[in-house]
């Protein structure tokens, strides 16, 4: 443990054991919520632990992550437990082991092999599809929202967008929003859509096969250029539906890493990301034992 991370201690009824969130002096996208893993006062659950950041609106953050219940699909974290009213901000999700997307591409040493990132946002565009069935939008992608696991991603910092001010306020330096990832139309204060999800999705594509949320066409793998300059689009008119991604990007990404029980399969991540993935969970139980004595 950090003596950072030591200082907090205790976040609600858990006590912190790391940040979830490098913290690497190398310029990374912001995380729009603090984020933490965590352990129950009986040292029988590990969570992550979301707080809203020090400038966010505790009461729009807890509206979110109350709406976050509900979300279905299997690549979501919803939130299982939330602060009560009138006490410090916080919700609680299971924890899985799992590096944000920038970690990974500081851990990897760069950007992820394109059969990985194809496969990566086919299960994004998937989750949010049947989000966008339920009539949500997600209002948060980015990089730092997706974590990456040994069976595939989560989508996580639900709402942030809307979290981070009301509808109508103009978003540009709004707390912990990446700039490179906020749709024109709500970066300008519009109303959170669908369409918003795809633009989102295009620059968090863009970043794990580059490293850079608006790369030059030329950074881009070939076969990924068109689709992310589509996505990219100022005009939410022109923007791929989801459908259209996932019907370009999945054959390859299916062949590559069949799935087996429900996850993308073996071998869907860089080697370098899977060990660092089973050094966090060994360190986390390591860091449980001390906790709990």
């Amino acid at each position: 443990m950090t003596r950072a991370t030591a200082n907090l201690r205790r976040i609600g009824p858990y006590a912190v054991v790391t940040r979830l969130d490098s913290n690497t002096p190398a310029p990374q996208p912001p995380a729009p919520e603090r984020r933490f893993i965590a352990r129950s006062p009986d040292g029988d659950r590990t969570v992550l632990l979301s707080a809203p950041l020090p400038k966010a609106d505790p009461g729009r953050f807890m509206a979110e992550a109350d709406t976050s219940r509900y979300l279905l699909g299997p690549w979501v974290l919803p939130a299982v437990e939330l602060a009560a009213p009138g006490g410090e901000a916080w919700h609680a999700r299971p924890y899985v082991p799992a590096l944000p997307l920038p970690t990974a591409l500081a851990v990897n040493g760069g950007p992820l092999p394109e059969r990985t990132v194809c496969a990566l946002v086919v299960a994004l565009a998937e989750t949010l599809a049947v989000l966008h069935g339920q009539d949500l939008s997600h209002a948060g992608v980015c990089p730092a929202a997706v974590l990456l696991a040994a069976d595939g991603p989560r989508l996580g910092c639900f709402g942030a967008v809307r979290a981070a001010t009301p509808d109508g306020v103009p978003r540009w330096g709004a707390p912990g929003l990446d700039a490179g990832s906020l749709p024109p139309e709500q970066a300008a204060g519009g109303q959170p859509r669908p369409l918003g999800d795809v633009y989102a999705l295009g620059a968090t594509l863009a970043y794990a096969a580059t490293g850079h949320t608006a790369p030059e066409r030329g950074e881009l793998p070939t076969g990924l250029r068109s689709l992310v300059a589509r996505c990219l689009a100022r005009d939410p008119a022109h923007r791929p539906q989801l459908s259209d991604i996932i019907g370009e990007l999945a054959p390859d990404s299916r062949t590559a890493f069949p799935a087996e029980g429900g996850g993308l399969g073996v071998g869907w991540l860089p080697a370098r990301i899977v060990a660092a993935v089973a050094h966090q969970s060994a360190s986390v139980l390591a860091a449980e034992v001390q906790l709990s004595q």
